[in-house]
């Protein structure tokens, strides 16, 4: 996704970067993340300003000059809960792409962006599947026909790959690299 389709809910301006140090008995740090933790208190904040507006909307729809005092008390109390929530998402680093944000705008449900992301990603794969499919035939047909008309040189073709493939494996395995490239990663805790 490009980031100019991102838009932030809240980016961190207090020069936290919303981690933790802790101290382990042998002295080294462990770092926790508290990302968690600040979303969580923005959740709540959010469910507690959709309450106090469902109050109001009570509030002013019963509306009578006797319970206007209560009507202050309320629009005081969102006006807090807002700012409280603002503070909150200070803390947090939330992308949330505008497509959703276009979704809930129209009404929509959110997760039919999910669908839709996961659906593209399997036509895309398929489409991918397909190609590689397609040239591992090619290339089946290409030696079969190399075969019949030079069975010397590709016998020695094959002969070279088993050999580079075999000894890419064995360098792979010496360097705890996997065969696909990736590095192993040591657990160390």
């Amino acid at each position: 996704m490009d980031p100019a389709q991102n838009t932030s809910a809240g980016i961190g301006g207090s020069g936290s970067n919303g981690t933790i140090r802790y101290q382990t008995n042998d002295g080294t740090s462990t770092v926790a993340d508290d990302s968690k933790e600040n979303l969580s208190q923005v959740i709540n904040s959010i469910e507690k300003t959709l309450g106090v507006l469902h109050q109001l909307h009570l509030t002013v729809t019963s509306f009578t000059p006797a319970s206007q005092l209560h009507l202050l008390q309320r629009l005081n109390s969102l006006v807090m809960e807002l700012d409280n929530m603002t503070k909150l998402s200070e803390k947090c680093n939330i992308q949330v792409p505008m497509e959703i944000l276009n979704l809930i705008d129209d009404g929509k449900n959110p997760d039919e962006f999910t669908k839709d992301v996961l659906n593209s990603c399997i036509a895309r794969n398929q489409v991918t599947k397909g190609k590689t499919d397609a040239f591992k035939d090619l290339r089946k047909h290409i030696l079969e026909e190399l075969e019949q008309t030079f069975p010397d040189e590709v016998d020695m073709y094959r002969e070279i790959r088993a050999s580079s493939a075999a000894e890419a494996k064995r360098l792979a395995q010496s360097q705890s690299v996997l065969p696909n490239g990736d590095a192993k990663v040591k657990n160390e805790l």
